[in-house]
């Protein structure tokens, strides 16, 4: 669920309301019951924590190798080459 800031416009009070995509934008001050209006937020809330991401996280096993990983892009990576048992 995303975080919506909102500014009341009578007394200048800003909040945060954690709030479903389909639900209506708040209506009325929590402190003074005035109008409010929802801001377009300046900080993006995607924040990406632990100890780091990287490419080597989703690499795609369907990819053919080159020649320094040993396998030849004509040859399936779970099968042996034929005559060697």
């Amino acid at each position: 669920m995303p975080t919506y800031e909102y500014e009341c416009t009578t007394c200048g009070y800003r909040f945060e309301m954690l709030q479903k995509i389909s639900e209506n934008p708040i209506s009325a001050c929590p402190k003074c019951s005035g109008k409010v209006k929802r801001l377009i937020s300046d900080s993006s809330s995607f924040i990406l924590k632990g100890s780091g991401w990287y490419e080597t996280d989703y690499v795609k096993h369907d990819k053919p190798q080159t020649k320094s990983g040993g396998k030849s892009a004509g040859q399936p990576a779970d099968k042996a080459p034929p005559g060697n048992k």
